[in-house]
């Protein structure tokens, strides 16, 4: 289904530092965000989960709220808005039984192919599924099981970091914490075994040159890792706010606790929706695109969207 891209612009008040004065605006603020499609429930799908984005296509999951038992994944064309459902070669139908919560991917290309590794958040079975895609229509070809010191893990976040001639590397994040983890490059089963990396400054970080007083209560989303210039973005959400910090110099090789920078950030508070929630965020061609929960009293409005004025790099 062919979706128009439309331009809608929201302001933001600025936070307060608790119980001191405002702290003078940082130039890297950015609050503003342009709509690229809308992403219409389907069948029983209706929460947005995770996200990947293409040179030219941006990746969503849905799927069935509170039972995490089927899912659809949307591909929508970065420049026109056009967004369609993809279809499950494996079952010929619109919906997947394999993804769980879906909550966040990263895209690897195979030997040509293009595959969507996908985190489950399922305490059983696969913690991470393959799906090899072609166009509009996508295949399962591999699930894994995540294990941390011997015990079953089921990270919320997942991001390439690098692909070698025999394996894949990449991140993963639960809560504040990044792990590292690997796979050779053409298995369709086995067990990733992870390592700690390194944790992830959230309380007294700054937001437009002040901290927010609850950030700490905010949920923890995707995250997107530019292995290229070394950047992290992890977005947090609190019912019509979402924030994205930003993280520089980080690598697998990290550890401790990584700051957030001080001099960039990102936010949208939304007057129009009382969820707006961002859900997973990735750059393409230096811009920073997201997926929303959203939400009002009029019914919901879940989309793929940009931020205004910010160039990667």
């Amino acid at each position: 289904m062919g979706l128009s891209r439309a331009a809608v612009i929201f302001g933001l008040a600025l936070a307060m530092v608790a119980g001191g004065p405002a702290v003078a605006a940082q130039a890297a603020y950015y609050n503003t965000y342009s709509d690229i499609a809308l992403l219409p429930n389907v069948s029983c799908c209706t929460g947005v989960q995770g996200f990947a984005a293409g040179a030219t296509y941006l990746y969503s999951v849905k799927n069935h709220t509170n039972e995490d038992d089927v899912s659809v994944i949307y591909r929508t064309n970065k420049s026109t808005g056009t967004t369609v459902v993809m279809t499950n070669g494996t079952d010929d139908t619109s919906t997947n039984t394999w993804l769980g919560h879906g909550n966040d991917m990263t895209i690897v290309d195979i030997d040509g192919e293009h595959h969507l590794f996908v985190v489950t958040m399922a305490a059983t079975g696969a913690q991470l599924v393959k799906l090899r895609y072609d166009g509009t229509t996508y295949y399962k070809a591999g699930s894994y099981q995540i294990s941390l010191d011997g015990v079953t893990k089921s990270p919320s976040g997942i991001s390439r970091v690098a692909v070698t001639s025999t394996a894949i590397t990449f991140m993963f994040k639960s809560g504040r914490t990044l792990y590292n983890g690997s796979l050779p490059l053409r298995a369709s089963s086995g067990t990733i075994e992870l390592t700690k990396a390194f944790d992830l400054q959230v309380d007294d970080a700054l937001v437009n040159g002040a901290t927010v007083p609850d950030l700490g209560t905010f949920a923890s989303q995707g995250f997107f890792y530019d292995a290229t210039d070394k950047v992290l973005y992890n977005p947090l959400t609190k019912d019509n706010r979402s924030i994205v910090l930003v993280y520089r110099n980080v690598s697998p090789a990290t550890t401790g606790t990584a700051p957030a920078a001080t001099d960039l950030s990102f936010r949208i508070t939304s007057s129009k929706y009382t969820a707006f929630e961002i859900e997973g965020v990735g750059i393409s061609d230096g811009t920073l695109y997201f997926n929303t929960n959203r939400a009002n009293a009029d019914g919901s409005y879940d989309g793929v969207h940009a931020f205004e004025g910010y160039t990667a790099g």
